[in-house]
């Protein structure tokens, strides 16, 4: 019998702890991010749009982490991901967004300053036209937009992927575009444990800095 009770507590600890990682920021982020990996797959034409997802690239004295990258003819897509369910308000100046489930309400930083930092790093490590590199934010989960959005933010992967497909100007010919791959898979660190752990430090860095 005593043996009976470790092993159902043993599996009751096990149960508690998933049931916590399921629920933590670390996985939403995680999962938001596959979503919207096969997705824009789907979408999108494998020929003629790239897509580098998960990457972590040293930036000051820290890490900046880019959901997305799609490249094209078009022009560079930097895409950042919020799995995120309920209503959201928030503007293309504001500090701070909200997102509110019934009576909870939540405040989180602005995607798009969030993403601008991402645009930046791209721009310095690739040395291109600033026009040629585009920001967007998209929405996974059960959102809802309860304010007027940028033509850039998104609660859908179809509406993504129109946006990026209304962009007809070709920049780039396949040499540069396998220039810009090239930079970006030289430059990305490897996913190691220790590489995440160091990206994490930089983000709670940055939240005790505000």
């Amino acid at each position: 019998m005593t043996g009976q009770l470790i092993w159902i507590f043993g599996i009751l600890i096990i149960l508690v702890f998933i049931l916590k990682y399921l629920g933590s920021s670390s996985f939403k982020g995680k999962s938001g991010e596959a979503i919207v990996k096969f997705w824009v797959k789907k979408f999108l034409d494998p020929n003629k749009y790239r897509i580098i997802s998960d990457v972590i690239f040293k930036s000051g004295d820290g890490t900046t982490q880019i959901d997305h990258i799609v490249v094209s003819e078009y022009g560079i897509f930097v895409i950042e991901t919020k799995n995120m369910k309920g209503w959201i308000f928030g503007s293309k100046d504001s500090e701070m967004w909200t997102q509110k489930i019934y009576n909870y309400s939540k405040k989180f930083q602005n995607p798009l300053r969030q993403n601008y930092k991402h645009v930046m790093t791209m721009r310095e490590l690739l040395g291109v036209n600033k026009n040629y590199i585009h920001s967007i934010v998209l929405f996974v989960g059960d959102s809802t937009f309860k304010t007027e959005m940028p033509e850039n933010v998104f609660s859908n992967i179809s509406s993504c992927a129109r946006y990026i497909t209304s962009k007809t100007e070709k920049v780039f010919d396949e040499k540069q575009i396998n220039q810009v791959i090239e930079k970006i898979e030289k430059s990305r660190l490897e996913p190691s444990l220790e590489v995440r752990k160091q990206h994490i430090r930089t983000v709670k860095k940055i939240k005790n800095n505000r």
